[in-house]
């Protein structure tokens, strides 16, 4: 009895499973940064299933340190796109009747963030269905550079680098010869799949042209190198050149902070001696101010006598001022002072002053 209980008991189950199914396997899909992602997810329905059909993907994050987020939503004939604000935008239905059986998605744009696990659900009462996908999106290989690091001469040892700036790993690595001889040295053969090759005692046979191509699962880049292994350079001469060269240089250097100094000095020098010259000597009196100050001087001498002390006096007229070439000149004539006699002018208070007297030609003495 038990056992024929078990039995319907898994009849049922199996027709509950077979009401709606999704037909889409679960699978591993992996992309390059920057493409579109397309996410299938195909389901039948049976015609029990007659509850309003509801579709939900959700992302589970590859750093598990995020909970599953809703991406985009059908529900109630409508369609919900703006749930995660990483994916907003980016990714859509690709059918536009989604009761037909198609609810996969496309996701454009991809980003390293956008790594996870999708899962598709699809509910239509009674039945209900989910399914997974793994999606990787991985760096094309891209700014690959190739250099030559060391001596390109005859005898020496460098090395051939091929570097791409990103790319996801694992990267696979290639080396060829385009230019020349085709044929590549033999100590070569182990590292024409590294990305760096190591030559030991070049020689003039390497010279060439060579390509490195870089490839990973979703994508491939390529630089190109030319070679020209060359005798050796003279090394002494070289030395020599730049030793000379840079004392050439210390005693220009030289000459010029020398010819700097002497200028400075020469001006300081300059502005000195100006100086000292503008304290030292005085301004030249001109002969205008000379004889002001003759007039002036005999003005006031006359303006202490009184007019009655004035009758003893001779009356002389001043006609003309002393020049500088009478003060200058001790061998011209002169007529002897004369002498006028004075009142006492003790008595009356007053001081005597003497009043000059004038010559025959009118100059006074």
């Amino acid at each position: 009895m038990a056992l024929l209980l078990r039995f319907v008991l898994l009849c049922g189950v199996a027709d509950f499973a077979r009401s709606l199914s999704i037909t889409t396997p679960e699978q591993m899909i992996e992309k390059a940064k920057g493409e579109t992602a397309y996410l299938p997810c195909k389901f039948t329905l049976s015609p029990e299933d007659q509850g309003p059909l509801d579709i939900e993907w959700l992302l589970s994050p590859a750093d598990n340190q995020k909970v599953d987020q809703v991406i985009i939503l059908y529900s109630g004939d409508k369609i919900y796109d703006d749930y995660y604000q990483d994916l907003k935008g980016r990714v859509h239905f690709t059918s536009t009747d989604l009761k037909s059986g198609d609810a996969s998605i496309n996701v454009t744009n991809l980003q390293l963030s956008d790594i996870g696990t999708y899962q598709c659900k699809v509910k239509k009462a009674p039945g209900v269905g989910n399914k997974k996908i793994q999606l990787t999106v991985l760096v094309k290989p891209s700014g690959t550079r190739c250099y030559i690091d060391g001596s390109e001469e005859i005898g020496s040892d460098f090395k051939l680098k091929c570097e791409p700036k990103e790319g996801s790993l694992p990267l696979r690595y290639e080396w060829q010869k385009l230019s020349n001889s085709q044929k590549l040295p033999t100590s070569w053969l182990p590292e024409m799949t590294s990305p760096v090759i190591s030559v030991k005692n070049a020689t003039t046979e390497y010279s060439g042209t060579y390509s490195c191509t870089v490839k990973n699962r979703v994508g491939s880049d390529q630089c190109l190198l030319r070679l020209d292994v060359v005798p050796p350079s003279n090394r002494a001469g070289t030395i020599a050149g730049a030793v000379i060269g840079t004392l050439l240089a210390l005693v220009l250097i030289g000459l010029i902070i020398f010819c700097c100094h002497k200028k400075r000095r020469e001006e300081k020098y300059e502005k000195e001696v100006h100086h000292d010259i503008r304290e030292d000597v005085p301004p030249p009196k001109s002969r205008t101010s000379t004889a002001r100050s003759y007039l002036g001087s005999n003005h006031s001498s006359l303006g202490s006598m009184s007019p009655s002390n004035m009758e003893g006096y001779s009356k002389t007229q001043y006609n003309q001022v002393p020049s500088e070439d009478f003060e200058r000149d001790p061998q011209s004539a002169t007529l002897p002072t004369a002498k006028v006699a004075a009142p006492n002018l003790s008595r009356m208070g007053a001081v005597p002053v003497m009043i000059p007297a004038q010559s025959k030609d009118g100059s006074i003495v």
